[in-house]
């Protein structure tokens, strides 16, 4: 089930398995459907109202089975209802409502160049940040520690987190502390264990001992995840392996350099690894834990509370950027080619290394993939493969000149 979708409709699922709107068992079987029905676009305000019904109920049935059961027995009608008397619904949607003047324009916004920080990022060329009155900064940085630092000393009015980092700030480990809030979990899931190619042959974990792995973080889902995996499989992730925090960005560099065996974390560093040719994947995150929490929108408590309408504009714009870059019709595409240069943003510029993206480039490509992909080979080796299979088999008139 989608943030976005009916949390009250019995026949959807409430997690990820199947297809992405979660009634049937496989994209196949969605896209055979979705051909037959006419699209109905949500109103913009039953779209907010979903998003905190969805995050209720996902918290009060985290079983697909016990939600369907509850929403068929008393319906849609009365499960709103009855959720309303314990968890005030319309309170909460009203943090999204017109409110006054924004106290705050120009806002400065970290965020890490990973995939799951794509909201926030495409929030302003999409043009979603300046529809709600925001002038707003999206600024590469560096690593996790430094996105927390600068959020502490107010450089940054809000930022892309880790979800463990908004409670670490809270609680003061790590740094000092500082009433800190999420209002929001960029994404589920979309991380993976990755090894040096030379590793290939070691899939057994039993066999990890005197590894050295880097997680993004110390208070990340990676470093939780990774030791809650090592520890599964009879290693002690402080005494057999060496566990070290390295940016994202320096991961493939490492792996590359020999510096580590291989690391937890989140894409497109796994899929860089893959197409280098100096990693393979072990094995996706969704795997270990279904449906769990990684990346977030984070805010000090001070922010948001000294500045509410200019915190329900901004997180308004996430959302917003959030359903479009969901939307399977035209949402993912549309991001895709503006990073490639095949389309220009609706206003501003995308920025890539200090340079704006103006048209195609020989150094920067955006790779499609699809699950057909043979996991044994690179992605280069996948083209290459698929390429003379293609010609063969497809009509003179479909192949691209």
């Amino acid at each position: 089930m989608s943030t976005f979708d009916n949390p009250f409709d019995p026949a959807r699922r409430l997690h990820a398995q199947g297809c992405s709107c979660g009634r049937h068992i496989s994209d196949a079987e969605h896209d055979a459907e979705l051909a037959l029905q006419p699209t109905v676009a949500a109103s913009e305000e039953a779209r907010f109202e979903n998003v905190v019904a969805s995050a209720v109920m996902r918290a009060m049935f985290p079983q697909d089975v016990a939600r369907r059961a509850f929403l068929k027995s008393v319906g849609a009608a009365t499960a709103a209802a009855a959720l309303s008397q314990f968890f005030p619904l319309k309170t909460a949607t009203e943090a999204f409502a017109q409110g006054g003047p924004l106290e705050k324009k120009d806002l400065k916004v970290g965020f890490i160049p990973i995939t799951c920080a794509t909201p926030i990022i495409m929030a302003a060329p999409m043009g979603f940040y300046s529809k709600n009155g925001l002038n707003v900064e999206v600024i590469k940085t560096a690593g996790w520690a430094v996105i927390r630092d600068k959020t502490i000393n107010k450089e940054y009015d809000a930022a892309h987190m880790l979800s463990p980092m908004p409670l670490a700030i809270t609680m003061g480990v790590g740094s000092n502390p500082l009433p800190y809030t999420m209002p929001a979990v960029e994404n589920i899931n979309g991380q993976a264990i990755t090894l040096a190619v030379k590793h290939r042959d070691k899939r057994d974990p039993k066999s990890w001992k005197g590894f050295k792995f880097a997680v993004p973080f110390d208070y990340s889902m990676h470093n939780y995840l990774l030791r809650y995996y090592l520890a599964e499989h009879g290693i002690d992730p402080d005494a057999d392996v060496q566990i070290r925090a390295v940016p994202p960005p320096e991961m493939v560099a490492n792996l590359r350099a020999d510096n580590i065996d291989g690391f937890l974390g989140p894409d497109p560093m796994n899929q860089r690894a893959v197409y280098d040719g100096v990693g393979f994947i072990h094995i996706l995150t969704k795997d270990i834990w279904e449906g769990h929490p990684c990346c977030a929108f984070a805010a000090s408590k001070e922010f948001i509370t000294s500045m509410p309408n200019t915190y329900s504009a901004l997180l308004k714009s996430i959302i917003e950027a959030t359903a479009f870059a969901h939307k399977a019709d035209c949402g993912k595409t549309t991001v895709l080619n503006i990073l490639a240069g095949l389309d220009e943003p609706s206003e501003g510029a995308v920025i890539v290394d200090g340079q704006a993206i103006e048209g195609t480039s020989l150094d920067r490509a955006v790779i499609f993939q699809s699950h057909a992909l043979l996991p044994w080979r690179t992605v280069l080796g996948n083209v290459a493969y698929a390429a003379p299979k293609m010609i063969e088999t497809s009509p003179p008139q479909t192949i691209a000149r």
